[in-house]
């Protein structure tokens, strides 16, 4: 997300540090640049004005203007004032309600609404140790209900049945009376959607709202339809209490005007955000540290969690130990690396968060793709055993076999070859100096080595 945003931003700050000081002239041309830029990521348009009105005001105000470091003092201003408008702070669920904590889901056909019952479940699950209870009350679109009963068996969810013959408010009613039953912490309703706005899909919903008594009304949106996304809220918030957002597919948005309109038009926060389409892939909203990776500061808070939770540990232990006392790195750890990466969402997902990535080429990052990392793991495992623990005995006709296993060319053998020895050397480096040390090699890699691609 933003990714077209934050080259617009990056462009527009690195001319404005140039400037011996900062005057009342470039601050001006500065923000028509970034109002420019804000527009284009169909940010709506009060939205825009509000913000760069209020970066104005700070900017040309005297804590700026005496600064000894300008261009750094605007883009804090910028960085506090998007902080701003996005909502200040992350607002977690309220989960305090007696159980069971009814969350009710709201949105249009296509937001990826059912999905995201299933990636709430297992969030609520994992992260905060909650049993949960799904249900389907949408009994108009074809296989919604056995949609959401797979997505549920998959993510270990207890699944609530309901046919299309049955009324959407009676289903809502047997199933909270069932949670109750079970002594369910969590129960969540897969409401209908449908094609726009209509007084018979509101009528329902504000019926099972009387019923369910939520505390929890969240609006699931297409982040892909902008500004757009941010009005559709406001209009089911006329008509049903929202107590927040969820965007969807933020993965695929390089825009991000749906995130930045949202907050200011609907006075709503935004508490997650879909980030794939694996049911894993939501993450909690944190203004702070989306605003941080617009700017290309990074979010090194979310990726250090990311690996908290995600990197086996006693996996790590025995490979630094490993290393340490000069046992080596084999290409069974390699793939155990790459596996790991995969988990935490691919490469890309963690250059996002790595500081300074924003400086490195457009063309480089986008050499880096989750396929490369699933090609080399597919030649590793088209090794013998005893190949991947002694890289040296795969010679000229061995990459031949290894690459017609894979049902990949000999160049592909040859490239996984040279990039798992950059591995080695990092790793090396890495039980020496740890995490820090790693982060900084893996960007000079990227920033100093356009030809190639990170491991």
């Amino acid at each position: 997300m933003f990714d077209s945003l934050t080259d617009r931003l990056n462009a527009t700050f690195k001319r404005i540090k140039g400037q011996a000081r900062l005057t009342e002239d470039n601050i001006k041309d500065t923000m028509r640049e970034v109002r420019m830029a804000l527009l284009e990521a169909d940010v709506a348009l009060p939205v825009v004005r509000e913000f760069t009105d209020a970066v104005k005001t700070r900017a040309l105000g005297q804590d700026v203007m005496q600064s000894l470091s300008p261009g750094q003092a605007m883009l804090k201003v910028v960085n506090e004032e998007l902080i701003k408008v996005m909502g200040e702070a992350n607002e977690s669920l309220n989960l305090a309600a007696a159980p069971p904590v009814v969350i009710l889901m709201a949105g249009l056909q296509g937001s990826g609404k059912t999905t995201t019952v299933a990636k709430l479940s297992r969030w609520l699950m994992e992260r905060e140790k909650k049993s949960v209870m799904v249900v389907s009350a949408d009994v108009y679109r074809p296989a919604a209900i056995e949609q959401l009963q797979t997505l549920a068996n998959d993510v270990g969810a207890t699944f609530f049945p309901s046919s299309t013959d049955q009324k959407p408010v009676k289903i809502v009613r047997n199933a909270i009376a069932e949670a109750k039953k079970q002594f369910k912490d969590v129960v969540i309703i897969d409401t209908a959607g449908r094609l726009h706005i209509d007084q018979e899909l509101m009528g329902e919903i504000t019926e099972i709202h009387k019923v369910a008594k939520p505390t929890e009304t969240l609006f699931v949106v297409d982040s892909m339809t902008g500004q757009d996304a941010a009005n559709t809220a406001k209009a089911f918030d006329e008509a049903l209490p929202l107590t927040g957002v969820i965007l969807t597919k933020t993965d695929g948005d390089a825009r991000g005007g749906a995130a930045l309109s949202i907050r200011q038009i609907t006075g709503k926060p935004i508490k997650f955000l879909g980030v794939g389409e694996k049911t894993e892939a939501l993450e909690p909203f944190h203004p702070e540290r989306v605003v941080s990776r617009l700017l290309g500061m990074g979010d090194v808070l979310s990726l250090v969690e990311d690996i908290e939770r995600k990197v086996d540990k006693e996996k790590a232990d025995k490979l630094a130990k490993k290393i340490q006392k000069g046992k080596g790195f084999d290409l069974l750890d390699y793939r155990d690396q790459l596996s790991q990466m995969l988990d935490m969402g691919g490469m890309e997902a963690m250059m996002d968060k790595i500081p300074g990535m924003s400086n490195v080429p457009q063309n480089v990052k986008s050499q880096v793709n989750d396929r490369d990392l699933k090609r080399q793991i597919a030649l590793i495992n088209s090794m013998t055993g005893k190949e991947r623990v002694f890289p040296t005995l795969i010679n000229g006709s061995r990459r031949k076999r290894i690459a017609n296993g894979a049902g990949l060319q000999v160049q592909e053998v040859n490239k996984l070859m040279k990039q798992y020895k950059q591995a080695q050397k990092m790793m090396k480096k890495m039980a020496k100096g740890g995490m820090a040390k790693m982060m900084r090699g893996l960007k000079g890699q990227l920033g100093q080595n356009p030809g190639g691609r990170p491991f």
